[in-house]
């Protein structure tokens, strides 16, 4: 039975997953599920970079503003919402860069593996690195035979992969047809990524933009009524509590907001890039890049590419 088909929109904060978003919704007859663990509350639309209404209106979007405030929102909840929207929606688009969610949306595996197994990963990262690729693969040959014959001695990332799902599991990567067991759908993952220095001035610019629209009106609502709150631990939010308290500037706090958000970018580029199937393109500095994806997800789409 054919896998469905779903295409994904990842990346760092700031290189334009919402226009494409929207765009390719539009273009290709999609809808849009938001990955996003902080879109999902109500109220907090600047500092989440949330779709705006008039976005919004030109796309279908889903998992936008379906938690109040005070109220949690975990992976699994995610997991089971989107999966259920997935079997809904003709041509499902993510959109979002909280990497945890989108992973575990798009793969098969406990949670508990998903987030419980870092030190298991960089334990086999560090015996590439002190053995080789070859000595790697070896490994893998004696620990799972049946994806070592699939996976190629020099792909290390999916080496490394396969290691670490069987260690957590206790069962290959790979199941007896030669597919990947994690993969639920078939899936098409964009990543958006551009120059660095770039990204951190676009970063930097949208937390100025931010705060012209009343980002500081936001935090304070969570500082003031619900500073326990999930949602109050959200990059843009906390590091206002010491200016409300009167322990700080804003200025330095806005300092603070564009810090953090800059290395939350970095950590985004490097959970996409290192666990998950991404295809890189940038269209800041590339916009043509765009009709390029579009005729390849077409024809995807209609079973014309691979």
């Amino acid at each position: 039975m054919k896998k469905k088909k779903v295409i994904a929109i990842v990346g760092p904060t700031a290189v334009g997953k919402t226009a494409l978003g929207i765009y390719l919704a539009n273009q290709l007859g999609g809808e849009i599920i938001s990955g996003d663990s902080l879109q999902v509350y109500k109220q907090l639309d600047i500092g989440t970079a949330k779709a705006t209404k008039e976005e919004q209106a030109q796309a279908t979007h889903h998992l936008i503003d379906v938690r109040e405030i005070n109220q949690n929102y975990s992976v699994a909840d995610f997991q089971k919402e989107g999966r259920k929207l997935i079997k809904q929606i003709d041509v499902p688009i993510i959109v979002g860069g909280t990497g945890l969610y989108v992973q575990s949306l798009l793969e098969d595996y406990s949670l508990g593996g998903a987030t419980e197994s870092t030190g298991i990963r960089e334990k086999y990262q560090n015996y590439l690195e002190e053995n080789g690729k070859a000595a790697l693969w070896q490994l893998l040959k004696e620990t799972d035979p049946i994806a070592a014959d699939i996976i190629h001695e020099n792909n290390s990332r999916k080496i490394i992969r396969a290691l670490e799902v069987f260690e957590n599991t206790g069962k290959s990567i790979i199941n007896a047809d030669g597919e990947n067991t994690l993969e639920l759908y078939d899936t098409k993952i964009i990543g958006l990524i551009t120059d660095r220095e770039l990204l951190y001035e676009r970063i930097n610019q949208r937390i100025d933009l931010m705060m012209n629209s009343g980002l500081l009106d936001e935090a304070k609502l969570l500082f003031e009524k619900y500073p326990n709150a999930q949602a109050a631990q959200g990059i843009g939010y906390k590091e206002f509590f010491p200016y409300f308290r009167g322990e700080t500037t804003l200025t330095e706090c806005v300092e603070l907001v564009k810090k953090n958000s800059r290395n939350y970018a970095k950590r985004q580029i490097t959970w996409f890039r290192n666990r998950m199937n991404t295809h890189w393109i940038d269209i800041v500095q590339n916009p043509v890049a765009i009709e390029q994806e579009l005729r390849e997800l077409t024809l995807w789409l209609n079973d014309g590419g691979n």
